[in-house]
């Protein structure tokens, strides 16, 4: 449920309106991050407004979740209580999710619950990884250094994915303007040039005939224009669900440039989850699990999952290393190494971090610049369109002098 507060400063009269995501007046007061000076009124939003509130406000996502668990870790190591830091942190966040999320924790906290139990309660926001770090830091009684680090990792995955959705809107609008272009020749132009290529009794070329095939379906049927704004809408909605299936994940790791990508961002959060969960004190196998689960490529799910087998029958980690590498691909060997140069040394934890520092600072690096190498993909999409236009409607008009002959003879 949703609930509407709006704030008003007492010495000023300024009013300002905020959404938290809550099921009582009491959790949206402290979700909403009153002052002393500010009264609060408060509405409940139901229904279609409701669906449109959630639909136009911010969505919880990294960037929340960097700024929330890097407060919470400065105000711990200030030896501030949990209360007073959550409390601190409604109005960093923006999502109403967010927030009503930090009202309900505060009153499960309130109530005797451990932080970590109360945060268990948001599986949406907090994966299994960042669960598993928040308890075994709060065992090891070092949360404020766990906060920290779960902080910055997730302000690192916040400052990538913006990068590699910038770099996705040119593409993006390119294909969207391509279907519009299609649609609008379909019910202006295409019409009339099919009555003129129709006169001429000549075989027309096949991407003219599924041009004008298009266009009557169009004119005859104009609900399916529907379909292919629906079929963006589904794709751009459904990205991630899309991308989950494993035919999908192959068939990336096959694109060039991509592929590394794919494989550069799968590698990189994952190692970077092992790292913080080893370094927290947890078992290995068990942090082979939860880095598994955490991980959203098969690929390396397989690979940690494997790994904990390995080391469940007593092999080491380097062994289990040098028998799944392939799932890695061409890193494997070169991370073989690694690893084996941790175990003779003792830094498995340090190396581990040190893998992940490598990965994200090369991700980093092809996201600054994948506007560059995504500009052949786009270049080629916007080809293939335009060349199909110009030959459906233009290649008719080649054959224009051999009718004209024959009407002569």
């Amino acid at each position: 449920m949703i609930k509407k507060v709006t704030i008003t400063n007492v010495n000023t009269g300024n009013k300002v309106t905020t959404l938290v995501a809550t099921d009582t007046h009491e959790k949206a007061i402290v979700g909403c991050g009153i002052s002393p000076n500010e009264t609060a009124v408060i509405e409940d939003v139901t229904g279609a407004d409701e669906k449109l509130q959630l639909l136009t406000s911010p969505k919880p996502g990294t960037e929340d979740a960097g700024a929330f668990f890097s407060g919470v870790a400065r105000c711990l190591e200030r030896n501030i209580s949990m209360v007073k830091s959550l409390k601190l942190q409604v109005n960093r966040v923006r999502s109403p999710r967010y927030k009503g999320m930090i009202a309900d924790v505060i009153a499960s906290i309130t109530q005797g619950e451990k932080f970590s139990d109360a945060m268990a309660k948001f599986p949406d926001l907090f994966s299994e990884d960042i669960l598993s770090l928040l308890y075994a830091g709060e065992e090891a009684g070092q949360l404020a250094r766990v906060c920290k680090r779960v902080g910055l990792s997730q302000k690192k995955s916040s400052k990538t994915l913006k990068k590699l959705k910038g770099a996705m809107i040119y593409p993006g609008v390119v294909m969207v303007l391509g279907i519009a272009v299609v649609i609008v020749m379909s019910f202006t132009l295409v019409p009339a040039l099919a009555k003129l290529f129709n006169s001429f009794g000549t075989e027309l070329p096949f991407a003219t005939k599924a041009l004008i095939a298009l266009s009557d379906l169009f004119l005859h049927r104009p609900y399916m224009v529907a379909v292919p704004v629906v079929g963006l809408y589904m794709l751009f909605t459904n990205f991630n669900k899309i991308m989950a299936q494993r035919w999908m994940q192959d068939l990336t790791l096959k694109i060039p440039v991509v592929g590394a990508l794919v494989r550069k961002a799968a590698s990189s959060t994952s190692f970077r989850t092992l790292s913080m969960l080893t370094e927290s004190n947890i078992r290995l196998t068990s942090a082979l699990e939860i880095t598994s689960a955490a991980t959203w490529h098969y690929h390396y799910k397989e690979f940690f999952n494997r790994l904990r087998d390995h080391i469940t029958v007593g092999r080491n980690l380097h062994e289990g290393f040098l028998l799944e590498s392939h799932w890695l691909g061409s890193d494997g060997r070169n991370l073989c190494g690694l690893i084996e140069l941790a175990s003779e040394t003792g830094s498995g934890t340090e190396m581990l971090s040190e893998i992940a520092d490598d990965y994200e600072e090369e991700l980093d690096n092809m996201a600054a610049s994948l506007d560059k190498l995504i500009e052949p993909l786009t270049m080629l999409i916007l080809g293939v369109i335009v060349g199909f236009l110009i030959y459906a409607i233009y290649g008719p008009m080649f054959s224009l002098g051999d009718v004209i002959l024959k009407k002569k003879g």
